[in-house]
């Protein structure tokens, strides 16, 4: 696709898939396998599933939903939530994963990482960044679901994490997500020239200018959960996906 990645992103909670402003909030959208079903039909590139109710709860990934999920999906599969141990990510590949994301672990403990990584290879490890800016205007990474500031810097600890064995750092803008303001394009370009691994943008983009304003910025890829699940004035729930034309003409 004009050799853009373009990935949509899926947050499961309790009832379903969910979209949320700023991490809260939380605005049920749909079943969770009708979504996957949809993106199938539009040939997504990839998608990744973010449970966010898994960390705040004190709890692991659903094994038994996500293989669900991975047998309908007709593209790579990533998932985010409730990762903290090799035997998480052992059983996500196992249930069909190609990609876990690792968050809060990441942030508490970044040795895992490398533990990861020298396990189950760099390109199976994403690292999950969720960044946000404080009362005192420093952006910093958050964990535990954006509630606990890690003090750290976003371009560093993406250095970090790719020293450790990432493959690939997905970069969360808290401030921006659900918002359709655009992507924080200075975080993205500053931390995509900091690290070699590949950098997925993700939080707020509101057009499919957007997506090509964040390759501009130097991500390897553009991901998106609003623009994709709701449309028109008043964000009717409506799963969405661009073709090829679309992307162009968007340019």
């Amino acid at each position: 696709m004009l050799g853009m990645r373009v990935i949509p992103v899926l947050l499961l909670a309790e009832d379903g898939l969910v979209k949320t402003v700023r991490y809260k909030t939380p605005t049920y959208v749909g079943d969770p396998i009708n979504a996957v079903r949809i993106f199938n039909e539009k040939e997504v590139d990839e998608i990744f599933v973010l449970d966010i109710r898994a960390t705040p709860e004190g709890r692991g990934p659903d094994f038994e939903r996500i293989r669900e999920l991975a047998g309908e999906c007709f593209m790579p599969l990533g998932y985010g939530g409730g990762v903290r141990t090799l035997g998480d990510i052992d059983r996500l590949i196992a249930v069909g994963v190609e990609k876990v994301a690792v968050n809060s672990r990441a942030v508490e403990e970044p040795g895992f990482m490398k533990e990861a990584a020298d396990r189950f290879g760099s390109s199976t490890l994403v690292a999950s960044i969720d960044v946000k800016t404080g009362f005192f205007g420093r952006t910093t990474v958050w964990s535990a679901g954006g509630k606990r500031d890690s003090k750290r810097d976003p371009a560093e600890f993406a250095k970090t994490m790719e020293g450790m064995g990432a493959g690939e750092i997905l970069l969360n803008s808290i401030d921006r997500d659900g918002t359709f303001s655009g992507y924080d394009l200075d975080l993205i370009r500053r931390v995509a020239d900091a690290a070699s691994v590949p950098v997925v943008a993700c939080g707020g983009a509101g057009s499919l200018g957007d997506l090509h304003r964040a390759i501009g910025a130097h991500a390897s890829a553009a991901a998106a959960g609003s623009l994709f699940v709701f449309q028109g004035p008043h964000r009717a729930v409506l799963i969405s996906y661009p073709s090829p034309n679309d992307l162009e003409a968007a340019r």
